[in-house]
């Protein structure tokens, strides 16, 4: 038996630990260079998006023909928040009125992402539940918020209620929709394999369903950030006031059109930081995770 085991070329006798940790050591620098890969498309994306989006607004300015006291350019927005003597007070007026509208932002974001995967959730744990809640979400998404807002206002009241359901609605239908896509897309044969062993509906939702979505979710974080600003400026406007969506009508009763070029550009400018943050962290998610090629 000792002969036996001697005469094994050398490849076969190798010691399995050892070709263990090369393994492991591979799979560990593919990850870390999938994961800069992300990262530098992610950079390379915003970067490209700030370029182009100045790019569009000076365009239209000067193709449109938009007076220079009504419309306003880069340089008008940086000399309001920057260079005027009255800059700093700018700054600090139109930050506060920003962080409010991001407060306002969370709670939407927060109500509408956490509703929509909880109901996704519940629609793949049961057909009954998704025909019965999918035409109450489509009906959601048809009604315009300006006639559903005396509904909400009435029954919620001017409160942190109203920007939760404001918020929520405008985010929950597209969130919803992802992820609902997204749980469905797991592998048939993994389902099959959890419910051979005598897994339930809902080790297969945990199991395989969740971890299988995370591109979908991601996604639906990704098209939440900028729904959820809208959300939050609207319901300002329509409920709760405060914020940059409740001082833009006073800016421009008041032709102050300076302050409200830059309010807009602040909100803008945030919801793009925002997306590509999630969008980084998405990348690198999926890419220690050996989704790269779905992100």
């Amino acid at each position: 038996m000792t002969a036996l085991t001697s005469d094994l070329p050398p490849a076969v006798a190798a010691p399995a630990p050892a070709a263990a940790a090369q393994l492991n050591a591979d799979i560990r620098r593919e990850s870390r260079r999938a994961t800069l890969r992300a990262l530098g498309r992610s950079l390379l994306t915003f970067l490209l998006t700030i370029v182009a989006v100045i790019v569009l607004w000076v365009g239209a300015l000067w193709v449109l023909q938009i007076s220079p006291y009504v419309g306003k350019g880069p340089i008008d927005v940086w000399n309001f928040l920057v260079t005027v003597p009255n800059a700093a007070a700018n700054r600090a007026q139109l930050f506060g009125q920003l962080w409010v509208t991001l407060g306002h932002a969370a709670v939407g974001f927060l109500a509408g992402l956490v509703a929509a995967l909880l109901i996704a959730a519940a629609f793949q744990l049961s057909k009954g539940v998704e025909h019965a809640l999918m035409p109450l979400a489509m009906l959601l998404r048809s009604v315009p918020l300006v006639a559903m807002a005396p509904v909400i206002i009435l029954i919620f009241g001017r409160d942190f209620a109203s920007v939760a359901v404001i918020g929520g609605i405008v985010v929950l239908f597209p969130a919803l929709v992802n992820i609902a896509f997204g749980l469905k897309s797991a592998s048939p044969q993994m389902n099959d394999l959890v419910s051979v062993y005598g897994g339930s509906a809902w080790t297969r939702l945990r199991k395989i369903a969740l971890p299988s979505s995370l591109p979908e979710f991601f996604a639906a974080v990704r098209i939440s950030v900028p729904g959820a600003l809208t959300g939050a400026l609207l319901a300002e406007w329509l409920a709760v006031g405060g914020g940059i969506g409740g001082a833009v009508g006073g800016y421009i009763s008041g032709a102050q059109f300076s302050a409200v070029w830059s309010a807009v550009v602040l909100v803008t400018g945030t919801a793009l930081v925002l997306y590509n943050l999630v969008q980084i962290v998405e990348s690198v998610a999926l890419a220690r995770m050996g989704m790269a090629d779905r992100a």
